[in-house]
């Protein structure tokens, strides 16, 4: 069922050989950008007529009513909420030890730096619900956001037509359970829209939804495009693609937990990504055995049989396991297993993966649900680069600068020389600025006075 790659006997273009999900995300913001534009001119009739044209609804009012939001809690499954407790109190726990602290350095005598964190003020949440919906990415995103201390939450998630327009219930739950209670339903690029510029969410403007700050979230490609045209308008925390998982793996490894963990995430979408790198013939052979069992088993057995036989799902095989690291750093996945001998001692080898699940009992969908780990991580390579969602994304360090007149005296002379060594004579002469008609004092060193001179004791 999958394709195979075969890169043993070494090859020096590993990432250019690699399966990966083609996506246009530029030509699909040409493509949104008039969606987005209307919604910033004209606000809530806009989108009225994208949630008529891509949802198939026509609301009259865009936010969720509180009472609704209570009711879908009160109405919530038992089983369902003590899960999405479970969820959520793991998931805060691990959280919970990610809060940064300030820190204040003495640089000199007079002289400090502090990094203060500060939460952003407001912050927009994006819960996609198309192919299937995801109350759990409502823990993964407000979870670490209240950890930070962010003051103003605000969710936006698509309407369904067989739920009266409003969003899915058990997403309406979450938000309930975790106290947010400013929800729109509203999907696609024009959610982003409204979060970024704000907007009218009634005929009448009587309610508003005020901009937000920042944008986070996972999404199809429509709502990617959509965070890369508002990118400085607001702050993102990632251009999502389709999931992705791959599986570094031994002849030690069970084919049957192989198979169904590429299964689980072929499970979301049609572009999802599963990858197998193996130095072992056999395991590739028992894991493609395993898929033609598992996989007319499925629900959605149409979906992952198209994600698994794509370009972009596949088997690489690699002369060893060293071989098999070079190729999993290469790629880096959103979602890394490592099933091998030894596995943790290869996992700590990694360098490239939104996260590592470790060994033959912590699947990937342990961290979509349960693990306490975020679910909200770089996909499409983004991972050489990007972290996954958590408290830092939303926090900012601001250096807060604080040096008194001697300190500042002692470090005049530097200031100025390397302000005339750029042409920027105006920055020494602010500094200079605050010494004029003062006698400078001595400076231990020789660091030099305010005008540049040599100062000495």
């Amino acid at each position: 069922m999958l394709n195979r790659i075969d890169l043993r006997g070494g090859t020096r273009d590993v990432r250019g050989l690699l399966p990966r999900a083609q996506l246009d995300v530029s030509a699909a913001v040409e493509q949104i950008r008039g969606v987005v534009e209307a919604v910033r001119e004209h606000g809530y009739p806009a989108i009225r007529d994208a949630a008529q044209r891509f949802d198939g609804v026509s609301p009259q009012r865009l936010r969720v009513p509180v009472e609704t939001i209570a009711a879908a809690e009160r109405d919530l499954d038992p089983q369902i909420r003590s899960a999405l407790l479970e969820c959520i109190a793991r998931t805060r726990r691990v959280h919970a030890d990610q809060r940064r602290v300030d820190v204040t350095t003495d640089v000199v005598p007079g002289g400090t730096v502090t990094e203060r964190w500060v939460p952003v003020g407001r912050v927009g949440l994006y819960v996609p619900g198309g192919l299937a919906m995801y109350p759990s990415t409502v823990v993964m995103n407000v979870v670490p956001a209240q950890v930070a201390g962010v003051d103003s939450l605000v969710v936006a998630s698509p309407p369904q037509r067989d739920n009266d327009g409003l969003p899915d219930p058990r997403v309406l739950a979450a938000c309930a359970l975790l106290g947010v209670d400013e929800v729109y339903a509203v999907g696609g690029a024009q959610a982003v829209a409204l979060l970024g510029y704000g907007a009218a969410t009634t005929p009448d403007g009587d309610e508003r939804c005020a901009p937000v700050d920042m944008i986070t979230g996972p999404g199809n490609i429509w709502v990617t495009a959509a965070k890369r045209l508002l990118r400085g308008v607001v702050g993102i925390d990632a251009e999502a693609g389709p999931t992705e998982i791959a599986i570094l793996a031994d002849d030690s490894a069970d084919p049957v937990h192989v198979a169904a963990d590429l299964i689980s995430q072929a499970e979301h979408d049609p572009l999802a990504a599963s990858i197998l790198v193996t130095d072992s013939v056999a395991l590739a052979d028992a894991v493609n055995r395993e898929l033609a069992r598992q996989v007319p088993a499925t629900k959605h057995a149409d979906r992952i049989g198209i994600a698994l036989r794509g370009e972009q799902s596949g088997i690489v095989l690699v002369d060893d396991l060293a071989a098999g690291l070079a190729v999993v750093d290469a790629y880096a996945a959103e979602h890394l297993e490592i099933q091998t001998r030894d596995a943790r001692q290869w996992a700590l080898r990694v360098r490239n993966a939104g996260a590592i699940f470790i060994g033959a009992h912590s699947p990937v969908s342990l961290g979509d649900y349960c693990a306490g780990s975020n679910h909200v991580l770089p996909t499409g390579g983004c991972a050489r680069h990007s972290s996954g969602l958590s408290v830092q994304s939303f926090l900012r360090g601001i250096h807060l600068v604080e040096y008194d007149a001697d300190a500042l005296r002692d470090v005049a002379g530097h200031v100025v020389t390397l302000a005339n060594a750029e042409d920027l004579p105006a920055h020494g002469q602010a500094v200079q600025a605050r010494f004029v008609g003062r006698p400078a004092t001595a400076t231990s060193g020789g660091t030099g006075g305010p005008d540049g001179t040599a100062v000495s004791r």
